[in-house]
């Protein structure tokens, strides 16, 4: 998909307006948030936090060696 965007003055700042067909793409709306991240083609923007899913392997591996001692203290 290609797609000009135009920049706006939000108060003292600058913003793009995301399309409603590009926020449904992305499965976000307004409120959320997204990432910016630099690569090799240049700049992508992601709902997709890659330290946010680090972050829940780590919870998900603990949850699943601990799954008994967990469901005791939820008794």
């Amino acid at each position: 998909m290609t797609r000009k965007l135009k920049l706006t003055a939000i108060g003292n700042s600058t913003g793009v307006i995301l399309p409603k067909e590009l926020l449904e793409k992305l499965r976000v709306q307004r409120g959320d948030e997204l990432m910016v991240l630099e690569t090799p083609d240049g700049i992508t923007l992601t709902p997709f936090d890659p330290e946010f899913a680090a972050q829940m392997e780590v919870a998900e591996r603990i949850m699943r060696e601990d799954r008994d001692l967990l469901r005791r203290l939820a008794e």
